[in-house]
């Protein structure tokens, strides 16, 4: 009698426990994972019916049904399978499958299927392809341990190329950047899988919902966004505290409900939705597809809450925006995101202050991920954005650019670059602002942590540039401690020549015999600079140097004698034997140093001009015993 009283009153418990209603959570670390939730893949028969659940408006799931079509064994991968479904309903047959609804969960009889991820392209009903959640889990659970290391974590240190910073409107990288955004530049993802007269079960594009930005920009960028799997689309704003992290109850991401991604927050956002698959305590699972397939992540994981469903006939779409922050995006595989409640996740602050051609500031503050391929092509958007709000982007226009990059438990890296040009300099601003960034993600140091980012752009309507035209001394043969001048002559675009006078003091210790001076841009300068190729040995050495790059606006004075040596482990070594070059040369020694021909006695950076002033001339003097 007393075994029976106890069964009954287990019964009721253990069918609530597996009812898998909307919004209830077990924690993982007191219960373990309950499978019977989770309907079984092989049980799944054509015509069963299905119920899923996505929001429409508001913040509310609401239901929708499906009809089972069958099951598609190896799709999208000999691996893994995908349940075929088509959605009922006025509302579905009027939209279709719209982006956004990626993530939807759906149940076969209470229990749990899967997500709602994939769709053709341009069909005429809504027929969707669902991910099995048992897919989406098992990819997060396989060696969870290895994929726990920081991402930024990116290993050894690597070459470093400091030519690319020191950029002008004419270097090829540059050309190449303005080549990017070009129509035919690159073709979107959905395009170069699915050529025109094909079928393919695509993954659901992901809304990004961008405010703040010009339409101009974003159809510049639109083809990168679509090779990513994202759909732009101008978005609205959100809540005014969406940095702060919000303690989440049941209620948070519950199955069903809009999950937002931010990329950027701020007074600039771009904000990605889907929709959350299954919620196991802290642990998010949504979208089914892949984000951006990045593997380990770090990126923002809002609520969210839909304005409306778009009909399109191309692509119907959730118009939606962050809400509350409440937790990290931790991974990002082929079967879907994961993420966890109350974990607020790092981001970099950034501050762009805009002075324009007309005498007015404008100050920009917002956050942008932490990500080595991201973040330059998001401040790259950003600082786009901010020029082309208030200037133009043909004509004649001069920009001034300063730069802080403010790293933990490192000096400050500040840089300057004045471009002047007729053409693209909004997009020449941008490319100066990121490669620095890359070239510091790129480094490979563990410790690299950014704490802010700072610009101050000075913006006016006017082309000022000049070209070096010759050089003049007073005297050719000169002693050690005896001082010189040199003249540079300069001709501007409007036919005007200026000149700077340079006295020069010969050091006590320079070297009896021929030395060549040369006043050079410092872009010019840079590309023949030794230790263009530099690998750093710390991150401290790297913002050292970052530091000492040449402004590609002004003159630089060189004193310089011509002498064989080598950078050896990234320190100059000049005058070195001929049997040491011999050494280095010879076919038992391969990497490790570059050859030098010349070795620098003193080196003065000249005030800016008035005027962006490029080009390279060169004089020989000879320094004589007293």
């Amino acid at each position: 009698m007393r075994r029976l009283l106890k069964l009954t009153l287990l019964v009721p418990f253990l069918a609530a426990f597996t009812m898998g209603t909307l919004g209830q959570t077990v924690e993982k670390e007191k219960q373990p994972l309950p499978n019977d939730k989770f309907f079984p893949l092989e049980k799944v028969k054509k015509g069963m019916r299905a119920t899923g659940y996505t929001v429409f408006v508001g913040t509310e799931p609401k239901p929708f049904e499906l009809e089972i079509l069958g099951v598609l064994k190896g799709f999208p991968n000999p691996q893994q399978s995908a349940v075929l479904a088509k959605l009922l309903g006025d509302d579905l047959k009027h939209t279709g499958v719209f982006s956004g609804m990626s993530g939807s969960p759906v149940y076969i009889d209470g229990k749990l299927l899967g997500a709602v991820a994939f769709g053709y392209l341009f069909a005429k009903d809504p027929i969707a392809g669902i991910t099995p959640i048992q897919h989406m889990i098992d990819v997060f659970e396989q060696k969870q341990g290895n994929d726990q290391k920081d991402q930024h974590e990116i290993g050894q240190p690597r070459s470093v190329s400091f030519s690319e910073i020191a950029f002008n409107e004419n270097s090829r990288e540059f050309e190449d950047f303005v080549k990017s955004f070009s129509p035919a530049g690159r073709l979107g993802a959905q395009a170069a899988a699915a050529p025109p007269g094909t079928q393919v079960l695509m993954p659901i594009a992901t809304p990004l919902a961008i405010t703040g930005v010009s339409p101009e920009v974003i159809a510049r960028f639109a083809p990168l966004f679509q090779s990513w799997g994202f759909a732009p689309v101008a978005g609205v704003s959100g809540a005014a505290d969406i940095g702060q992290l919000k303690k989440a109850d049941e209620n948070t991401l519950k199955p069903g409900s809009t999950i937002v991604v931010p990329l950027v927050r701020g007074d600039y956002s771009l904000a990605a939705a889907g929709t959350v698959t299954y919620r196991d305590g802290n642990r998010i699972y949504a979208f089914g597809h892949p984000f951006l397939q990045m593997g380990v992540s770090e990126f923002p994981m809002h609520e969210g809450e839909v304005v409306t469903v778009m009909s399109s006939a191309a692509n119907s779409f959730k118009l939606s925006y962050p809400t509350a922050m409440v937790g990290t995006m931790r991974g990002d595989r082929s079967t879907g995101i994961f993420g966890e409640l109350g974990v607020a996740p790092r981001m970099i602050p950034v501050e762009i202050n805009m002075r324009t051609s007309r005498g007015g500031n404008q100050t920009y503050n917002f956050e942008v991920v932490v990500d080595r391929f991201l973040t330059p092509i998001l401040m790259q958007l950003t600082v786009l954005s901010t020029i082309t709000s208030t200037e133009r982007t043909l004509g004649d226009s001069t920009l001034q650019l300063r730069g802080r990059i403010q790293l933990k438990n490192q000096q400050e890296i500040n840089l300057e670059n004045r471009l002047s040009v007729s053409l693209n300099a909004p997009l020449a601003a941008a490319f100066a602002v990121s490669q620095p960034i890359s070239m510091l993600f790129n480094s490979g140091f563990k410790d690299l942590q950014f704490e802010k980012l700072v610009y101050d752009i000075t913006s006016r309507d006017a082309r000022s540039t000049g070209q070096l035209d010759r050089l003049s001394i007073n005297r050719t043969e000169v002693r050690r401690g005896e001082k010189i001048e040199v003249q540079a002559f300069a001709r501007t675009d409007g036919g005007g020549e200026f000149v700077e006078r340079l006295l020069v003091e010969i050091p006590e210790d320079a070297p009896i015999g021929q030395l060549q001076i040369i006043v050079s841009d410092g872009q010019a300068l840079q590309a023949a600079e030794s230790r263009t190729g530099l690998t750093p040995k710390s991150l401290s050495q790297l913002v050292r140097e970052m530091n000492r790059i040449r402004k590609s606006d002004r003159l630089y004075l060189r004193l310089a004698r011509a002498e064989s040596g080598a950078v050896i482990k990234n320190e100059e070594m000049p005058g070195l034997p001929p049997s040491v070059l011999a050494t280095l040369g010879s076919d038992r020694t391969a990497g490790g140093y570059t050859l030098t021909r010349s070795s620098t006695i003193l080196e003065k950076e000249l005030p800016p001009a008035d005027f962006v002033i490029s080009g390279q001339r060169t004089l020989t003097i000879n320094v004589v015993n007293p």
